[in-house]
């Protein structure tokens, strides 16, 4: 059975951007929120493959590949804030999120689920910027009819 290529891509997001965070954590770089910028890498190119499949295919319409764009980082995304809510307990629960920076989100105590509500909404947002930057560079090889 084939994987759908946004899942797969999806996944690939997902495992990029675990490994990545993992690395800075037993490197000790966890609490620079700047080397946290560095995800967005990881969502461009599991979006752009995503697209450079479609197009491989013959899947030119602008509309199919925006859908696909978007579901490939929502995949990353949600799979990404699944694992955080997974490691997070795994290292201890609130007690761990309290652990984390201060300088990165918020202010006060956030629990778990208030910290990976947060970074759902703004992974949401940056799939959506994804999306239309690389929609934007893609553009000249897409069809609008």
């Amino acid at each position: 059975m084939k994987l759908p290529k946004e899942l797969l891509n999806g996944c690939l997001i997902f495992i990029g951007i675990g490994a990545y965070f993992l690395l800075m954590n037993a490197l000790g770089y966890a609490d620079l929120f700047y080397l946290r910028l560095v995800n967005v890498f990881f969502v461009f190119y599991g979006v752009n493959r995503t697209i450079a499949m479609n197009l491989a295919e013959g899947k030119k319409t602008f509309i199919a590949n925006a859908i696909s764009a978007m579901t490939t980082s929502l995949v990353g995304v949600f799979l990404s804030i699944i694992g955080l809510v997974v490691y997070s307990y795994m290292q201890g629960g609130d007690s761990y999120v309290k652990s984390l920076p201060k300088t990165f989100l918020f202010g006060g105590n956030p629990s778990v689920n208030t910290y990976s509500i947060c970074l759902l909404f703004e992974g949401i947002a940056s799939s959506v910027i994804v999306t239309m930057l690389l929609m934007l560079y893609w553009n000249n090889r897409l069809t609008t009819d």
